[in-house]
């Protein structure tokens, strides 16, 4: 809980947009950034809607006849050019072939333990809510790890990043679509409880998790730096 004597900054920023028919585009977005004990929040709350270095230790796949790279990409929740990345003995990567072993990338296990453990959290307080649980989806995760990754690899902290842009943007360019969606991002926060806590107390952070139009949710979490990014799609 926020005590009075504590020092904090809020930062509102509002834009709004030209009516748009398509479902990817926000109509109107808030921008909300507070800094509280040299732990920064922000969050983009959405009224209305009409490679980085991600992998940890790596495992072996034999492709099977009838495997391309996206079905391995599918089947193990990991991007087409990550497996690309892992894998530099693949002079056509549209070429592979049963008995070829290729490495799965993977992150590493406490990092994957504390994004599951932001989701159930959050879901644990929907349901508290009255609200149903979100679904994770591995492919909106994929894009959450990217956005904190950025953060961290260029040292901004912002919803709009130099590399991809809006959140709004970079979801659908990572090919997701959805009607409506909301970024929740920190940094500082050294634990799964910590950061859903700050989250809880702040207004806006608050109601992204407590929307009831969103249906998937995805987390990204750096360690250097705890930078954490929630994605929310409905």
């Amino acid at each position: 809980m926020l005590k009075r004597s504590q020092s904090v900054e809020l930062l509102h920023f509002i834009v709004v947009q030209a009516p748009d028919e398509t479902i990817n585009r926000p109509r109107e977005g808030i921008i909300m950034k507070i800094r509280k004990l040299g732990i920064t929040l922000a969050i983009v709350l959405i009224v209305s809607l009409s490679t980085a270095t991600l992998a940890g230790a790596e495992t072996a796949y034999t492709v099977v006849p009838g495997d391309s790279l996206w079905k391995i990409a599918v089947k193990n929740k990991v991007g087409v050019s990550e497996l690309i990345s892992a894998n530099p003995q693949l002079k056509n990567p549209d070429l592979i072939y049963p008995g070829d072993v290729l490495q799965i990338p993977s992150l590493g296990a406490s990092v994957r333990e504390y994004e599951t453990e932001v989701i159930r959290l959050v879901n644990d307080i929907r349901v508290r809510n009255g609200l149903k649980k979100l679904t994770e989806n591995w492919e909106l995760s994929r894009v959450a790890r990217y956005k904190s990754q950025d953060m961290h690899d260029l040292g901004y902290f912002s919803h709009t990043s130099p590399v991809y842009g809006s959140p709004f943007d970079m979801i659908k360019n990572f090919g997701l679509s959805y009607r409506t969606a909301a970024e929740n991002i920190a940094r500082g926060y050294k634990t799964p409880e910590a950061v859903v806590n700050g989250w809880m107390n702040s207004s806006g952070h608050r109601a992204n998790i407590l929307n009831s139009s969103f249906t998937q949710t995805g987390v990204g979490y750096v360690p250097d730096g705890s930078y954490w990014t929630q994605m929310f799609i409905g």
